[in-house]
């Protein structure tokens, strides 16, 4: 087949582009070579211009440059594959497009739309739509309101907002939807605020993320009592937070009878393509209008996002900006057109049922795990799994918990959520760092709190998600339940240990994921509040040094850094095996440490500073005195001498010692004598601390432990004496050479004889009495 040289140069440069693009595996005599001064401000143009090369450089230089300085930071890059170069074509192959004559620009930017919305309509079951592309997911919406506009305000196109004066109309709109969608249409409708009403969601029956319909139809009714219009309804099929789906069908019939048009968005619509749809997401295809977003589904980087609706007048329609007249504005469906065409009807299909598989694999092992609760809308066909971890209450009495539930505001139980919160937005965390491949999240729920997320039809086309990676995030959420749970339970021991305990105070900090948060009171003598602060923070932070210089599994640090508490030691998460009484005792014992060496450096200070000054004056002392004994002959220089060797002056030297203990001042004579007798003072021990506890080999601090019998040591013993008695027992040695005579025999017998005398009496006593191995020692020592 015959190509346009043009396009297939397009496709060669495009694939050249791609992997000079992706290629981030830069040498680093590249980078030396590359490197540019002052990056961040913009240089001149060049005269003579740049190679594509040079360019392309530049713009890999621009994203990957700050690697080097972001390397703590992670991030998510997507994965584009064929698929994703086919949608960036179709970029280049739009603005190449843009160039040719109009007549055949008009009539390729038709055939490229009617095509794309085709397939569009009969993948996702929306029979007779026309189809909307737009960058912005909200501007579809947006064009939709426009249109409902001018469809129900006949005279809006030559009065304007005089028309909406006399008959307010009102846009309904989820409390779950995305924040901040109604006031963006407000915006740009030109709308005041009070055009937006806000429907609840179910508080009694039904699930708590889906809209409240019988509430709905009362707002509806005093509306339309008041004078107003209701104008459109926007319902979900899959809220943003917990992806569950309104009730379409009731939606669907009370917007009929109040002429209102319906608007569906949301994440579960994608399963419109699979062979099995739930009742509930089928009746979106009864719906008026519903947005698409493609890209995320399918893992297409840059496309648009696609309104599908149904209208008869095209003249509205292109009033309200759905359709336009400029075939430049056509060719937004380009890249989806091509990439369409290149994944085919099976492809896209595989892609949404590999994602449904993905969160059903989830939610089966999620059932079989302790302390996890799920908040799914159908377990059997539910493409968004939203869990947190949940502890039921065993060491407080049900009965009381149950009469605190009754009363939300109950200070206790508002705690209990919060500090569940922390641990679950700590957990998502984790999760997502250790398997980034899954593409879990965190997402803050108006009945359950916060709650970790996995949509993978919005993540798992883009991160290449495989069951593998589901499997690896269980085995994680495994090994962090454990933790979690250990520190709920001590974590209520380790406040009440603090408070037993002088010296320290609880921090209570209900939004640190960990054991809690402690502070070591400084003993303030009459000093002002600056001079008192900074005593406190240095004491804390060299705590802080000492405790993570310990051999521990614990972490310890300064806190959050933004909104932590100063001058406070924060303890991570822990585990079950915890000595909760050691830990504080060795904050405490730390502490107390510190405080008194710097209290022992400041009474130095001054201590010293006196005794320099006192020993200044007894030098004084001891000049004066000197001088009055050699007498004032002997101070002249060439007298003195001759009257020195002449008769000698004997002086003892009077040196003075600072006793840095008592605070005083000592004479050296006791030094000297002791010098010149070789013998002195044998200095104190060190002393050691008693903080640390007797721990086995390997077993690091903190942890609890066993205590082994005494039984070996016994036994070790009893054996050591055992051994005693025998060489007690056991009969001279000969030298060699030597035999015994008759008087030796004859002695011998009689050493016998005694030894054995001796023997029965020692068992004698030792059925009254257990052996003293001491003895038996000593005895053994003297032979």
């Amino acid at each position: 087949k015959m190509v346009d040289p043009t396009l297939a140069e397009m496709g060669r440069n495009l694939n050249e582009a791609m992997k000079m693009l992706e290629d981030n595996q830069r040498k680093a005599e590249e980078e030396n070579e590359k490197k540019y001064a002052r990056k961040d401000i913009p240089g001149p143009l060049q005269g003579s211009g740049q190679d594509m090369v040079s360019i392309l450089q530049l713009v890999q230089n621009l994203m990957h440059g700050d690697e080097e300085e972001e390397t703590s930071q992670s991030y998510r890059l997507q994965n584009v594959g064929e698929q994703g170069h086919m949608a960036l074509l179709g970029h280049s192959l739009a603005a190449y497009i843009s160039v040719l004559d109009r007549e055949r620009l008009r009539k390729l930017t038709t055939r490229i739309l009617s095509d794309t919305t085709l397939w569009l309509c009969r993948l996702f079951r929306y029979e007779n739509g026309s189809a909307y592309y737009h960058e912005d997911d909200r501007d579809g919406l947006l064009k939709i309101c426009r249109l409902v506009i001018h469809t129900r305000y006949e005279d809006y196109t030559l009065e304007g907002f005089n028309v909406l004066y006399t008959k307010q109309p009102v846009i309904y709109i989820s409390s779950a939807a995305r924040t901040g969608l109604g006031q963006a249409l407000c915006n740009q409708l030109g709308l005041p605020l009070s055009c937006m009403c806000r429907v609840p969601c179910n508080t009694m029956f039904g699930s708590q993320h889906q809209m409240d319909v019988a509430l709905l139809d009362r707002v509806i009714k005093d509306d339309v009592e008041s004078g107003k219009l209701p104008l459109l309804l926007v319902a979900n099929a899959g809220t943003p937070g917990a992806g569950h789906t309104d009730k379409l069908g009731r939606l669907k019939e009370l917007c009929e009878q109040y002429k209102m048009w319906l608007h569906v968005e949301g994440v579960n619509l994608a399963t419109l393509a699979l062979g099995y749809v739930s009742s509930s997401v089928l009746a979106a295809t009864k719906c008026d209008s519903m947005t698409l977003t493609l890209g995320s589904w399918l893992g297409l980087p840059a496309v648009p996002a696609v309104t599908l609706y149904r209208h008869e007048d095209p003249s509205l329609s292109l009033a309200a900006g759905l359709t336009s007249s400029q075939p430049v504005e056509k060719l937004r469906a380009l890249p989806l057109w091509l990439s369409l065409q290149y994944l085919g009807h099976d492809g896209i299909v595989e892609r949404i049922k590999h994602a449904s598989q993905l969160s059903q694999r989830l939610l089966e092992n999620l059932k079989n795990l302790d302390f996890i609760k799920t908040s799914v809308e159908d377990e059997l066909s539910s493409p968004v799994v939203v869990f947190r971890f949940f502890q039921e209450y065993s060491n407080r009495d049900q009965t009381s918990h149950a009469a605190q539930a009754s009363t939300i505001q109950h200070p206790v139980i508002s705690n209990e959520r919060h500090i569940y919160d922390t641990f679950n937005q700590w957990l998502g965390e984790q999760l997502a760092q250790l398997v980034p491949a899954s593409g879990v999240d965190v997402v803050e729920l108006e009945d359950e709190g916060t709650c970790v997320r996995f949509s993978p039809l919005m993540t798992s086309a883009v991160l290449g998600t495989e069951i593998q990676d589901i499997d690896q995030l269980v085995d994680c959420l495994k090994m962090k339940i454990p933790v979690l749970t250990s520190t709920l339970q001590l974590r209520e021991e380790f406040e009440q240990e603090v408070r037993r305990t002088v010296g320290l105070l609880c921090i209570e900090d209900l939004g640190w994921p960990g054991l809690g948060v402690v502070r070591y009171n400084y003993h303030c003598d009459g000093k002002n509040d600056d001079k008192q602060e900074k005593e406190l923070e240095k004491i804390n932070t060299e705590l802080l040094k000492k405790l993570n210089e310990l051999e521990s599994d614990l972490t310890f640090s300064l806190g959050p850094e933004f909104g932590g508490q100063k001058n406070c030691v924060y303890i991570g998460m822990v585990t079950e095996d915890l000595d909760v009484s050691e830990l504080v005792e060795t904050i405490a014992a730390t502490g107390r440490e510190i405080e008194e060496n710097s209290r022992l450096l400041e009474n130095m200070t001054e201590v010293v500073r006196k005794g320099i000054q006192e020993a200044q004056l007894q030098l004084q002392k001891a000049n004066e005195e000197r001088l009055l004994e050699e007498g004032l002959l002997r101070q002249i220089p060439v007298v003195g001498s001759v009257l020195n060797w002449f008769s000698p002056f004997q002086a003892s030297p009077k040196g003075r010692t600072f006793n840095l203990t008592a605070g005083s001042l000592e004479s050296t004579e006791s030094m000297y004598v002791s010098k010149a007798q070789g013998t002195g003072t044998t200095p104190p021990p060190t002393p050691t601390s008693s903080l640390a506890k007797q721990r086995l080999p390997g077993q690091k601090a903190f942890k609890r432990s066993l205590r082994s019998s005494d039984g070996f040591s016994e036994t070790s013993s009893i054996s050591h004496c055992d051994d005693l008695d025998k060489i007690d027992h056991r009969p001279p040695a000969l030298s060699p050479g030597q035999e015994q005579g008759p008087l030796e025999m004859e002695k011998a017998e009689e050493q016998k004889e005694v030894a054995q005398a001796k023997t029965d009496t020692e068992d004698i006593h030792s059925e009254k009495s257990p052996p003293d191995c001491t003895k038996v020692e000593d005895e053994a020592s003297q032979r």
